[in-house]
């Protein structure tokens, strides 16, 4: 699957818009007075379950980008530096699952079963702490 950078660049300034009309939105209800302040523990959650969000769509629809954003390659550099192993994500025609290539003197090999899931599980703790830490 294919994203063109008008369309990510178009999703990411449509979230903020959204992101910026929502923060305007809190502002002039919370000058009426008529806002009930969320606890923090829903502020929290709520929170959480947006960066799990977006994580799922870096990984899912930015990650095989032929120009990748900066997020996406901060995530990959960090984790092609823990594993000290340069990876290659790519979609199969078929539209099956993701395959994960790592580059091999002998060429492009791919990773199957524990080291696949190794690599997916990191993908993921690294993905969620980069959109934790550039979201507001």
């Amino acid at each position: 699957m294919n994203t063109s950078s008008a369309n990510v660049r178009n999703m990411l300034r449509t979230y903020g818009k959204q992101l910026t009309s929502a923060k305007r939105l809190a502002r002039f209800r919370q000058a009426m007075g008529d806002s009930v302040p969320m606890d923090d523990v829903a502020k929290q959650a709520k929170r959480r379950e947006l960066v799990q969000r977006i994580a799922h769509e870096v990984i899912e629809n930015l990650i095989v980008n032929s120009d990748p954003s900066p997020v996406v390659k901060a995530v990959l550099a960090q984790l092609e530096g823990e594993f000290n192993q340069r990876y290659v994500f790519e979609y199969p025609l078929d539209g099956g699952d993701v395959q994960i290539l790592k580059d091999t003197h002998q060429g492009p090999v791919e990773i199957h079963d524990a080291e696949r899931n190794k690599v997916m599980r990191r993908l993921w703790e690294i993905t969620l702490s980069k959109v934790d830490d550039t979201m507001l």
